[in-house]
């Protein structure tokens, strides 16, 4: 699988996921949702829902060729992610309804902030 590549540089146009930290542009989650967690995170087709679980506050890009076999991609812990963009850094934290899903599917919520350093 792989998410396409936005096709704007100005990083101020451009989202990152809050949950995968997936870089792509308003225009591809509302048209194709979040690649990797969209059945948690419900992007496609929601403005709003795009708004509160995106964020143009992003440091960093790595782009992720064969994310199977990178090291960066086990860095990222993006190894099982969709080939695309990536921000290195993403300031914020998905919603408490996210939160909660995650947490009833036994899935640990790690922050892309750099806060849960491991």
């Amino acid at each position: 699988m792989s998410a396409p590549i936005p096709q704007q540089a100005k990083s101020k146009s451009l989202r990152a996921c809050l949950l995968c930290s997936i870089i792509l542009s308003p225009a591809d989650f509302r048209k194709i949702g979040c690649p990797n967690c969209e059945d948690i995170m419900q992007l496609k087709g929601s403005p709003d829902r795009i708004a509160v679980c995106t964020t143009t506050s992003f440091e960093g890009v790595i782009a992720a060729i064969n994310p199977e076999s990178s090291w960066v991609a086990r860095w990222q812990r993006t190894t099982n992610y969709a080939r695309g963009m990536y921000a290195a850094y993403v300031k914020g934290r998905v919603p408490e309804d996210v939160e909660a899903e995650l947490e009833n599917k036994g899935i640990k919520y790690r922050p892309r902030d750099q806060s849960d350093l491991d």
